[in-house]
């Protein structure tokens, strides 16, 4: 019996190391899924964990918007969410929630707290879907310097209810160059300023997601000093517009991949696409649509492009659209309520990354310490 007993414990402690080496391996996925113009990323880890932030848009969209995250949830092999992110009170970042709620159990929500932009359809949601959900399941007010608890990974919030934080992340703390050819704007007062922002790490590699945390917060957030350092990935804040994405904050990330999730007629701005593109490092941008906005001038390679339109294929204009005259209505912005396909990121602890496209299949690995920009 004792050798059969001292084999038993042989085994285990042989098998122990195993298993925690097979896990170590297992990469880390993030789906940054189509929402025509919302948000909704989904980060699974090794271990199983998932994180969801944001649940796209509301009214007639939300069953289509809650369909594609449940989708990417699928594929992922997720049947539950262990924590729910709510960055702010916009109908594109919580308009899916009910939806996503009804077909993937939810564990743990975040937010900032209260809202600051009351409106009819914000109070209803509150009053019949959100406060009966974190009634049954746990729910935290996020605040800068809070972390997340999930395994595996580093997740610490950057910025909540209008503030942000007030001491480094390790390694950071330089002077940041870059907020001189930053200047303030004229404020904020909106429910997009309250945003939560995680900066998140997985051994060397940093992924950052501010939501859409606007102009004036960044620079709060980042000058005169850099205090969170740099990123490999950058999942571009506020669809590519340009009162986010500072380049006090976007060029002392210094990442080497950026993820806009635009719509076609929404984000992509020419102001802020020429902050990315001109961002030092920056190898490559993936967009989720076309943006007619910055037009062929500044719209990426279509291999980076997740998704088309349900029209007919037209010519993008090679210039930046110009909006009608004041008092005059713009066309409908072209649709895309059928098939719609994410970009599926899969990172290792070592930094290294792999960008999909799952339109295409077309991929990109970025490793550490090399170059190898398609732009």
């Amino acid at each position: 019996m004792r050798t059969v007993l001292v084999s038993v414990l042989a085994s285990a402690c042989l098998a122990a190391p195993a298993l925690a080496q097979n896990r170590a391996a297992k990469p880390l996925e993030i789906y940054v899924v189509d929402v025509e113009g919302g948000n909704a990323t989904l980060f699974v880890t090794p271990s199983g964990e998932t994180v969801l932030i944001d649940t796209g848009n509301g009214g007639n969209q939300a069953a289509r918007d809650a369909a594609r995250i449940v989708e990417a949830a699928k594929d992922a092999g997720v049947t539950r969410i262990d924590h729910l992110i709510i960055t702010h009170w916009h109908g594109d970042h919580f308009g899916g929630l009910q939806e996503v709620a009804r077909q993937l159990p939810i564990a743990h929500y975040y937010d900032h707290g209260a809202n600051v932009q009351a409106t009819p359809a914000t109070d209803d949601f509150f009053k019949t879907v959100y406060e009966p959900l974190t009634a049954k399941a746990m729910h935290t007010v996020v605040k800068p310097g809070d972390t997340i608890p999930v395994k595996d990974l580093k997740w610490t919030v950057v910025a909540s209810a209008g503030n942000v934080l007030m001491k480094n992340l390790p390694g950071a703390g330089r002077p940041n160059q870059y907020c001189a050819e930053s200047k303030p704007d004229a404020g904020d007062p909106t429910e997009n300023a309250q945003s939560v922002s995680s900066y998140i790490t997985f051994g060397k590699f940093r992924v950052v997601h501010m939501g859409d945390l606007t102009y004036n917060k960044e620079l709060d957030l980042m000058c005169p000093n850099n205090r969170l350092g740099a990123a490999d990935l950058f999942i571009v804040s506020h669809h590519g517009q340009a009162i986010s994405n500072s380049p006090a904050l976007v060029h002392a990330l210094h990442p080497r991949a950026a993820i806009i999730n635009n719509g076609t007629r929404k984000g992509g701005q020419p102001d802020a696409m020429k902050v990315l593109f001109s961002s030092p490092g920056l190898e490559d941008l993936w967009q989720m649509h076309f943006s007619l906005l910055s037009g062929q001038e500044y719209t990426v390679p279509g291999a980076f492009i997740a998704n088309q339109i349900d029209q007919p294929d037209t010519a993008i204009p090679i210039g930046q659209w110009n909006p009608p005259a004041q008092g005059q209505q713009a066309p409908p912005a072209p649709v895309h309520n059928g098939k719609a396909y994410y970009f599926k990121i899969t990172a290792q602890q070592d930094g290294t990354f792999t960008v999909t496209n799952m339109r295409n299949n077309f991929s990109k690995t970025y490793r550490p310490g090399t170059a190898n920009a398609t732009r």
